[in-house]
């Protein structure tokens, strides 16, 4: 039963983002905000729904949902420049993270859904999950003493070919592969952040290494850090000819083969770099070289794993080897992020069928993560994982993590519901609702 009493007054971020919506839905998705946060158990959107107080008009909360799914890229754009921006400002270049992770449903009816590669397998060492498919874009913030983190800002929805005619003409989206996808985050990413002045690089996973995705980076000015297959076609710098006509070399004419040069014995080099929050020792080689997917020259490092040596490349041939291991290395908070995004806020969980929904909903808890994360960023130690007090077995001086910062911010939250109603001439009735209230929360 819901509460009379009014509910807390958002949180600025809340009503700054909602303000993108229609007027007359922009207080919903902001009380839809604050409800994702202070839901409790599976996090459905009836949870949120219950969590805000908006029981009674749950019907136009889908819509609201929906309609946050189709202005997505309006309301990440005023999470950027709100929230994630500050965070930012002292950084010489702003470095974004691109992959794709699944999220498991369950029902036929869930429209866009399918069956795809699991990444995580678990124990029951699945390869296939049956679900969603979502290509993100996250930008790392480093923080001086938690490290990297990776936060969210935009999403699409990737949908095989094959399981599009099982989505009604009315919200079919169109066919798009994962690359063309990245594509467009990353054009969203310049439109948006490109106006700030920084360089932009990007660190992807090996799969958004071909020519459809590198091509298009390079005509936006991003620099690029990825893997490099073993087998990959590789040539020489051109050497200059003075003197001659016409346009200049791209390629070389002699190949570079990278088994030979990772087998061979002599060029190695061993130096400590700083990867994981830590200082590690790495032995490695590098040098330019031209690859036609990637238009033209790359810096490529080869390091000495003790499983074998693996191949790295950047697009921009100047970078350092600190640099390029350095993104390749925080590439993995993005993978923390969805691992929070799943099992913390919930991702995945929230009981919706057509793509519009889903596509507002998952919206909804990475950008509650991005704005957890934002609001502990200035907190102190004590304040985020004061309740380790009453568990001796825990680790006081580990760093907080996204459930500390999550349960910290609830509890203000809840704090300022509880000062809100806690005001003179407050009458039994209204003590009442607000006492229920907290205790549908808490239960």
């Amino acid at each position: 039963m819901p509460s009379s009493h009014s509910p807390p007054p958002p949180c600025h971020w809340f009503s700054r983002l909602a303000s993108a919506l229609d007027p007359r839905s922009a207080p919903r998705l902001a009380l839809l905000f604050l409800g994702a946060i202070l839901a409790r158990g599976r996090r459905t959107v009836t949870s949120w729904i219950r969590a805000a107080g908006l029981s009674r008009e749950y019907r136009p909360c889908y819509t609201t949902v929906a309609a946050a799914g189709r202005k997505a890229d309006l309301i990440a754009a005023r999470l950027a420049h709100e929230t994630v921006k500050p965070l930012v400002a002292g950084a010489t270049r702003m470095t974004f993270a691109l992959d794709d992770t699944p999220t498991e449903r369950y029902g036929r009816r869930v429209q866009g859904a399918g069956v795809h590669h699991n990444p995580t397998p678990g124990p029951a060492g699945s390869p296939f999950v049956y679900g969603h498919v979502w290509v993100v874009l996250g930008l790392l913030a480093c923080h001086p003493a938690w490290g990297v983190v990776a936060l969210p800002l935009l999403a699409r929805l990737y949908v095989r070919e094959k399981n599009l005619p099982g989505i009604p003409p009315k919200h079919r989206p169109a066919f798009r592969t994962k690359l063309e996808l990245g594509v467009e985050l990353m054009r969203w990413a310049k439109c948006w952040l490109g106006m700030l002045g920084k360089p932009l690089w990007l660190v992807a996973d090996g799969a958004y290494a071909t020519a459809p995705f590198l091509k298009p980076m390079r005509a936006l000015a991003v620099t690029v850090v990825s893997r490099l297959r073993k087998d990959a076609n590789l040539r020489t710098v051109p050497a200059a000819r003075p003197g001659t006509r016409g346009r200049p070399r791209i390629y070389g004419e002699q190949r570079i083969d990278l088994a030979k040069r990772g087998g061979q014995k002599r060029g190695w080099v061993t130096t400590t770099f700083t990867l994981y929050g830590k200082p590690t020792a790495k032995r490695y080689k590098t040098f330019v070289a031209t690859w036609r997917p990637a238009g033209g020259a790359i810096r490529v490092v080869l390091v000495d794993e003790p499983t074998g040596w693996v191949a790295f490349f950047c697009t921009e041939p100047t970078a350092t080897v600190a640099d390029i291991l350095g993104c390749v290395a925080n590439r993995f908070a993005l993978e923390t992020t969805f691992r929070d995004c799943k099992d913390i806020v919930g991702a995945g969980q929230q009981q919706v069928r057509r793509p519009r929904a889903s596509v507002g909903a998952f919206h909804v808890c990475l950008w509650t993560f991005a704005m957890t994360e934002a609001w502990a960023w200035e907190r102190g130690q004590g304040e985020l994982a004061g309740h380790r007090s009453s568990s001796p077995w825990d680790d006081g001086a580990r760093r907080p993590s996204h459930a500390d910062k999550r349960r910290a911010w609830r509890r203000e939250l809840l704090a300022e519901q509880i000062n809100t109603v806690l005001r003179p001439g407050l009458t039994e009735a209204e003590m009442r609702d607000a006492a229920e209230c907290l205790l549908n929360l808490a239960a």
